[in-house]
Parts: structure tokens; sequence; C-alpha cells
């Protein structure tokens, strides 16, 4: 009998059929579907999975508004309870403020260089490794509540993290288990729903947080080891039970690596290749919401299939040797970046944080600052002990081959700096028209490059703003000095140093070139690296010119930067009242001309900081004020703590 269900666009919905048939192999035996029609006519064929027993759901995140005519389809049409079922589906419009839902799904922009939603907001990818994360050492919930939150705070917008069929152990092994047991039975006889019970709460919290799910199928080597009909039956259960998030597919970690034991490794490694393309095109056409669909690689991923257009955008694995893998790196990220069809780069495992030596906190900045300012689209961090899931009394143990990559606990692995610090860096590029920025080698003599990863590494937009890397500083007493080159004549510049440790700025004043756009790199606060920043200003007295504001922020009209906090304090309300956040704010904002959703991003990454940096109940202050060059400086202060960040803008009298 037809009933009617409600929901809301882009929120998950879910719905359940009972099976008036025993079968012996529920997951094998049979399939169901769910055929959702729009009033518009548009279609949506959603597959079911098996709950368990005699359930099966379904999970549906209506793309559209509207009313729609559920119909179901079972491969035995013989069992009344399953097949050809009827309901009517009521969708209201979504209008809440969650990050991953409030822009629609995410795609690849027009011109293939980022990710962004629907709208066109840019999504920045900066992500964290948890390749085990589903497993029991990282306990649920106190565990795994405690890491999310510390990646939030820190700005992380996305996990890389493994389907139950994990990496550096053989098939189903018992580090694999959560509190349900293994992912499949023995033998790969069959999914064990349970298994991915236990796995929604973890992938469910990761969503409510705001972190995108990046859900790497399987290890590349299981595909021989399973055959690929078991691997598709594995991928259709998972886009089943998590299609309807907003998550991104990494079809299997390392896809064309073959078992580290194995017999035949290149007849394996040839499978590999071939069975991951078939696979991509299978997930393609299974999946209704056409999620972007990438695979983690060896070295380079569209180098893992026989045919790269299965891939929406490019992963890339170049190295664990410390600063010996930061060549490699730059080298990797601009040679893919020029391949076409253009990709999405986007740099997924390099020199995990306490691996082997050389991978501390300054190498991270440096892989960093040298891959995104080459034009990565993304990056993603990882720490040694994490990844595997490391705990204080029974470490991860030897991979098949033998070898133990170490035994950092995981609670000490995720506090190192690099994640801090690369969180940093993450909220200053957001600051910026971050998306549109290009590599510009040209800006800066001598250029760093894949040769020279120890000079500067520049990117940005001409005429508004530029982001230089300075890994080493320059001597007082050297006989040459690095210059900023290209300046344009018509422009004036504002500079300061911002540090990479800390987040803090140091002013360095108005950018004097001389008749052939040339200005010397000025010394460095300290003799460390540092990231030089020049912004467009209006001119030398510092007076803001509206006309420049509205060509770099993009806005047609001022803003209330007032109201934009508001807003960021409203989507935030969850998180304020459960940590009883105190905040005190200005009475009057000022009205600007400022790009309105890098603001709301900027503000929104500095209190989510600030809350996660303070004790319990904290108290934040807000501040922003104008300062020269036609800045407004903004700040979050409180509980010991505080930060600072700039937005290109120019003030409005009230």
């Amino acid at each position: 009998m037809a009933h009617q269900l409600a929901a809301t666009q882009y929120v998950t919905t879910q719905w359940s059929y009972g099976s008036a048939i025993t079968y012996p192999d529920p997951s094998n035996d049979l399939q169901l579907d769910a055929f959702l029609t729009h009033d518009s006519g548009e279609i949506w064929r959603v597959p079911a999975y098996w709950a368990g027993g005699q359930t099966w759901n379904v999970r549906f995140a209506p793309p559209r508004p509207g009313r729609y005519r559920v119909q179901t389809a079972c491969t035995d049409p013989a069992n009344p309870g399953l097949h050809d079922q009827g309901a009517t589906l009521v969708v209201e419009p979504y209008t809440g403020s969650h990050p991953l839902l409030r822009h629609g799904p995410l795609c690849v922009r027009d011109g293939g260089r980022i990710l962004e939603f629907a709208d066109g907001t840019p999504f920045f990818w900066l992500g964290d490794t948890w390749w085990m994360g589903f497993c029991t050492r990282i306990a649920w919930p106190d565990e795994f509540q405690r890491l999310t939150a510390d990646r939030v705070a820190k700005g992380f917008s996305l996990v890389q993290i493994v389907a139950g069929l994990y990496p550096d152990m053989p098939a189903l092994d018992p580090r694999g288990a959560n509190e349900a047991g293994l992912a499949w039975q023995e033998g790969f006889a069959g999914i064990n729903p349970a298994y991915f019970d236990m796995a929604d709460l973890r992938m469910q919290w990761l969503v409510q947080s705001g972190l995108v799910p990046c859900v790497v199928g399987c290890w590349g080597y299981y595909l021989p080891l399973m055959n690929i009909d078991r691997v598709k039956a594995h991928w259709r259960y998972l886009i089943a039970r998590w299609g309807s998030y907003p998550v991104i597919w990494c079809l299997a970690g390392e896809g064309s690596m073959p078992y580290y034991l194995s017999p035949d490794p290149d007849g394996d490694r040839k499978r590999q290749t071939e069975g991951w393309t078939e696979v991509a095109r299978y997930v393609r056409t299974t999946d209704p919401y056409h999620r972007p669909i990438t695979i983690h690689p060896t070295q380079i991923g569209r180098d893992q299939v026989t045919d790269d257009s299965v891939l929406d955008f490019d992963m890339l694995q170049t190295g664990h040797g410390g600063y010996g893998s930061v060549p490699n790196t730059v080298a990797t990220v601009t040679t893919e970046r020029n391949r076409l069809p253009k990709m999405p780069v986007i740099v997924a495992e390099v020199n995990y944080e306490g691996i082997l030596h050389g991978t501390a906190a300054e190498t991270q900045r440096l892989t960093y600052w040298s891959a995104m300012l080459s034009g990565a689209s993304g990056y993603t961090y990882g720490a040694n002990g994490l990844w595997q899931g490391n705990t204080r009394h029974v470490p991860y143990g030897p991979s098949p081959h033998g070898a133990s990559w170490g035994d950092t606990p995981w609670e000490e692995a995720y506090q190192l700096e690099g994640s801090y610090q690369l969180g940093l860096a993450k909220g200053l590029l957001a600051q910026y028209d971050w998306s549109h920025f290009e590599p510009h080698p040209e800006w800066v003599d001598p250029a760093g490059s894949a040769t020279n990863v120890e000079a500067p590494f520049a990117a940005g937009i001409p005429e508004q703003v530029r982001i230089i890397y300075v890994y080493q500083p320059d001597m007082p007493w050297a006989k040459t000095r690095r210059c900023v080159c290209a300046l344009e004549p018509n422009i004036n510049y504002r500079a300061f140093y911002w540090n990479p440790r800390n987040g803090t700025r140091h002013d360095v004043g108005l950018v004097e070139a001389n008749e052939e756009g040339r200005w010397p790199i000025p010394l460095q606060p300290t003799m460390s690296d540092w990231v030089l920043v020049l912004e467009a200003s209006a001119d030398q007295a510092g007076s803001p010119r509206p006309d420049r504001a509205r060509r770099s922020t993009g806005n047609h009209s001022p803003i209330d930067l007032g109201a934009v906090v508001t807003e960021v304090l409203q989507d935030l309300s969850e998180l304020i009242a459960d940590r009883g956040v105190r905040i005190h704010a200005p009475q009057h904002w000022p009205l600007v001309w400022v790009n309105r959703s890098q603001a709301h991003e900027a503000w929104t990454e500095a209190i989510t900081r600030a809350i996660g940096q303070g004790h319990a109940a904290p108290r934040l202050t807000l501040r922003a004020d104008l300062v020269s060059g036609g800045v407004i400086r903004c700040r979050v202060l409180g509980d010991g703590y505080e930060s600072e960040f700039d937005l290109p803008a120019a003030l409005i009298a009230r």
C-alpha cells in the first residue's frame, strides 16, 4: 500500500522494507532498487542495502524539492515485501546552514582546476589521513569525537578513511575489526551489516561536524583477492549506505599496487589497473548522485586506470622521504596540473609527520606551501601513528612485509605541530580569492622549482594579491638579494610577513619597486621560513578605494560585517551552546566592501579554532578594525588565546 514520506532537500532520509521471503545469503541472493520519479520527470535509481535479518533500507538525499513517486524493483519479483512497493515523497527546500549542505553537492568547477559546491562556492581541500578510522583502535564515541573536534578546530575540511578493507594487513585481519566484527565474512562470503552499523555512527558524526568523508572503498590489492564481482558488490553496498551523504568516492588506495607478498606482482598490477577502470565505470552508473570519483595512487592517480576519463580529479602520492620528497612533489604537481584534460590535482599522501626521518613540522610546511603555490588544488596531511590507529598499549604492529612503520600512539600523533600549522596555512589562504590563484614563478627571482625547492614559491592574482613562501631566510651579509619581480607599475602594494608556525603578522609597509618592477625581498623577522604577502592597496597615503575593493572582492554593494558575524554565530550555535561559550562582540561593526563568503569562512574558522583551543566555557571577544592599505583586521581573543586575520576591504562611512 502506497504511503507518504517527508524529506528535506540534500538531507538524508531513510525508510525500510521487510522481506516476505527468507534467503540463505541475502547480500548475494538479490538486489533491491528504489526508483524515484520527480514531478519534472527526472528519475533517480537508488540502490537499497541489506540491513540484516529481513530488513532492507533505502537512503535518499533529494537533489530537488517537490514531489517524488517511489517504486521499488527487486531481482526476485515474487517477493511481495520488496518488489513493486509504492510511496510518495514530499521534499521541502533546504533552508539550513550546514556547511556541507547549504551550497549543494560537490562537483568539479568548469575549467577543471578545483572542487566546488553546486552554487559555485569553492571547496578548500585540507584533508587528514585516518585510513583505519572505522576500527576500534580509535574508540567510538569518545576518542573518535575528540579527534574530529580537534580537526574541525584546526580547520581541516576532509578525512580520507577506508571502508573496512584496509592496507598493511592480510585480508580480514582482526586488526580491521570494529565493535561488530569485520566488514566481510570469512572468505568474503558476504557483507556484515553490523560492521557498517558502527561505521555509520562515525560517518554520520564526520558529516554532522562539517568534515567531508573521502571514502576509500578498499586497498587496491583486494581486487584480485576478492574478484571483481565481489568488489562491485562492496561498492554497491557503500553507495547504498553512504551515497546520500556529501561524500567523495576514492575507488581504492594505491590502486595498482599488488599485495605485499603477491606471487605474481606484474600480473596483479595489470589486473588491478584494468579492474579498477571497470569498477570506476560501475560506480559512475550505480551512484544516483554522481559524487566526485578519484583513486589513491602509488604515484599518480590517472596512471592507476587505463582510461582517466573515469576519474573526476587526480590524486598524487609523492613519497615519505622528508626533505628529499619535496622536489618530486613539486615536479609531479607541476606536470599533472598541465596534463590534459585538466583535472584538479590533490596531493593525497606525502611525508606523514613522524614517519622515517626528516618529516617534522618544518618539512610539513615546506611540502605544503611548495605544493599549493605550484598549483595543487588541495592537500592531505598525515601523521604516522594516526593513520594506522596505534594505541598506547597495543601498537598496530608489522605490515605483511614484516616491518612496522612505527609505534607512536595516535593520541600523540594527532597533536603533532604540523596539523596545527597546516590549518593556519589554510586560514591565511582562505582570506583571499584562493580558488583563482595561479602559480607565478616569474614573480620571484630566483623562483622555487623542483630543482630548487629552497627558493621562494609564488602564486596569487595579478593586481590583487601575491603569496610568496620563503623557506630559506635572507642573510644580512649576502652580496645579492632575492627579489619580487614583475610588479605592476599602476598598482601599489603593501606587504607583511606571516609566521607559518603560529599565524602572527609582521607589517613590512609599502612595496617600493624600481623602474624594472623589482623589489628586494626584505629580511625576515627571524631566520626561519616565512610567508610574504603583498596586497594591492589604495595609495601611499593608505586611503581605501571602494572601486578596487569591489574589483578584488567581487561584491556589488557594501555589507555590514556585523551581519556576517551574526550569521557565523548562528551557524555555530550548537557548538557554542555545547561548550558554554560567552561571546562579546562590538555593538557597531564597519560597513565595508568585502568578499562576503571569504569573510564568513574566515570568521567561522577563527571562532571554531578559538573554541577548540580554549578551556571549558571560554569567553571570546571579537574585534574588527580598519588598518592602513584598505584592510580590515579581525581578531578573536580569549582564555590566553589570540588570533587575527585580515580581510582585503574598503571602509564605507556610516
